[in-house]
């Protein structure tokens, strides 16, 4: 059981605000008839940042590929407001060599019981008057937050590769801090790689290799730690605007530009819809396949698969996603785990108004309608499941792993009670309204019930609106009102699909390839006939090529068609995707649906024996739960 310091937060005017001004604004924001909110607790974090907390990190590191750790020191510049003796972090498995205390004085720590979640409390003996303590440790090999590649893992075969990833809790595997998103600091770091390669950081960075492998970065605005990212590798920048740009590994560079055109003016659409971007620059790093995510909003510097990189565009929805996140997530952040929908639900809303500006509303209601069609999918999962509860907004995650919140709920969910509002009190309204809640929150964590408050204070309240918001955050289920999501190109799809159990050929379809966005095709793989048999998907894989499309997205899905009604002539195909591809999004589904028959489970052993030394911590945790790796 984990066995926390709880991490109290302020009420959000104490709550650690990094920006001048923002305490007295904010107390003016929750001013007046409000109700007052609790406290908000992080479950996951040992450290004591009520007592005394962090407001500037610097790293000093030595990146080793050869015994794959990161080793140097941390120095925390800080803030001990009750004049505390001891100064709690959280590590997992990492080595401390030795603290030593505003640059002189070596000081006694100790590092409690290990929680196989949580990691452990790192406690530091300080004084009263400790304006610095600097923690000197190295990485283990197998750190969680680190994935370390071989060269035959990358694209170009010849170098080494290292990324972080710190989303949810593991940035303590990296790095000794306060791994809450409850506080925010600056941070800076000079960093030593071998010198054929270069490392980028979410912070201002270079554009060129250095000759001697040192590199040093600045990030002066204030970001929970989960945000502190690193990434080194053979990698080559190009701009693909005045301030975007895209870094990724030379062989990728071509595909990735022709990919990002778009990406200056999506950033000029977001400052038109919800105010000024915030972080100077927004650059994008195209990483090799194992990453586990879709995309990670590390500011300045979003992290992105490459399975994004679909030759025609269709994808960049991610991309909106993560830039998106400069302002619901990075600008005003989720003050704990159970509040993560405030950071995903807004997200995909902005991304879906910044999808709906440049590419049509026609466009932005087939992407809306596959997320809704996600949604009703793993919502009726989740209510036959051991936690139904997990279907609300508001979370309880205590003693479970945040990643457990990571579903459609936060992010579909969020985004539809906001298409609610949005279509209860109109566009007009609803945009003023957001724009004041990035802005009176800018730079803040906030936690749902002051997101709650301050709804109903400038938004609810002003207009004389009823909304059923306790049912949508704190109950079970999706609430009867939520906005119909329609697409009248789906309809047209709908049609052939009828057609697929009496057809000969799918040429009697009369549709190509080319005919098709990437999403259309994704809803009628997803409404073939459920009377369709495995004769029916050679005739389509015959074709239109299904198993081996090119395409991430549609490549999973038809996996799934075709593992449910025994297609088996994808299994080479699928093999193959599921050795190279590490996206969570993919694996999970594809082995899960795999997973429900003894054949399955067989195949699934069999080709994940292979695969998993090529996956992310993050992603393999879940498949070793799926697949009950553990008890081989």
């Amino acid at each position: 059981m984990f066995k926390n310091q709880y991490l109290s937060l302020f009420f959000v005017g104490m709550i650690l605000s990094a920006c001048s001004g923002a305490e007295e604004n904010l107390s003016d924001d929750l001013s007046g008839n409000e109700p007052q909110v609790e406290e908000a607790i992080d479950h996951h974090s040992y450290s004591n940042v009520r007592d005394v907390r962090t407001s500037h990190l610097h790293l000093n590191l030595n990146v080793d590929f050869d015994s794959k750790t990161i080793s140097g020191s941390a120095l925390h510049s800080i803030e001990n407001i009750t004049k505390s003796k001891t100064m709690v972090f959280d590590v997992y498995d990492l080595k401390i060599d030795k603290v030593i205390l505003d640059g002189q004085f070596e000081t006694t720590y100790s590092i409690g019981e290990k929680d196989e979640l949580h990691g452990a409390p790192l406690t530091v003996d300080i004084n009263e008057n400790t304006k610095n303590v600097e923690i000197f440790y190295s990485t283990d090999p197998s750190a969680q937050g680190l994935q370390w590649l071989n060269p035959q893992q990358t694209s170009g075969k010849e170098y080494p590769y290292l990324y972080s990833q710190g989303q949810a809790i593991l940035t303590r595997s990296w790095i000794p801090c306060q791994d809450t998103p409850g506080i925010r600091i600056t941070y800076s770091a000079d960093v030593k790689v071998p010198v054929d390669l270069m490392a980028v950081m979410s912070a201002d960075n270079p554009t060129e290799k250095s000759e001697d492998g040192r590199y040093s970065f600045k990030m002066d605005i204030p970001i929970p730690s989960y945000l502190i990212a690193l990434a080194v590798g053979d990698l080559e920048f190009e701009p693909l605007g005045e301030r975007t740009g895209v870094y990724t590994e030379p062989s990728m560079m071509d595909k990735c530009e022709y990919e990002f055109v778009d990406v200056e003016k999506m950033v000029n659409t977001a400052e038109k819809l919800y105010g000024e971007y915030k972080w100077g620059r927004y650059d994008l790093i195209v990483l090799p396949p194992s990453f586990p995510f879709g995309g990670m909003e590390n500011p300045k510097l979003t992290f992105a698969t490459p399975t994004i990189i679909s030759g025609d565009r269709s994808l960049v929805s991610l991309v909106a996603h993560e830039l998106a996140h400069s302002w619901s997530g990075n600008l005003v952040t989720n003050a704990t785990w159970d509040d993560f929908w405030l950071n995903e639900g807004f997200t995909v809303y902005f991304e879906n108004r910044i999808m709906e500006e440049i590419y049509g509303v026609e466009y932005a209601e087939m992407l809306m309608q596959i997320e809704f069609e996600g949604l009703e999918f793993e919502n009726e999962m989740i209510l036959k499941g051991d936690h139904p509860e997990d279907t609300k907004l508001k979370l309880d995650l205590e003693g479970r792993n945040p990643d457990d919140g990571m579903t459609a709920i936060a992010y579909v969910k969020g985004a539809l009670f906001l298409k609610t509002l949005e279509n209860t009190v109109g566009r007009v309204k609803f945009d003023e309204f957001l724009n004041k809640y990035f802005d009176d929150h800018k730079f803040q964590t906030i936690t749902t019930e002051i997101f709650l408050a301050y709804l109903d204070k400038n938004l609810l309240k002003p207009n004389k609106v009823e909304f059923n918001t306790n049912e949508w955050v704190y109950e079970e289920g999706i609430p009867n009102n939520c906005i119909h999501i329609h697409s009248d190109n789906f309809d047209k799809v709908d049609e052939k699909c009828q057609k697929i159990t009496s057809i000969y050929s799918a040429l009697e379809l009369d549709v190509k390839r080319e005919d098709w966005s990437t999403h259309e095709w994704i809803h009628f793989i997803r409404h073939i006939p459920a009377e369709a048999d495995a004769d029916d998907l050679a005739m389509l894989d015959k074709e239109f090529h299904f198993s081996n499309w090119g395409n991430s997205e549609i490549m999973a899905e038809w996996y799934l068609v075709a593992i449910e009604k025994n297609y088996d002539k994808i299994e080479p195909y699928m093999e193959d995707f599921l050795i190279h591809v590490g996206r969570r999004k993919f694996l999970e589904p594809i082995y899960g649906e795999l997973a429900k028959t003894k054949q399955g489970m067989e195949l699934a052993k069999e080709i994940y024996a292979k695969a998993r030394p090529n996956y992310h911590s993050i992603s393999y945790m879940t498949i070793d739960e799926i697949l009950e790796w553990d008890s081989i």
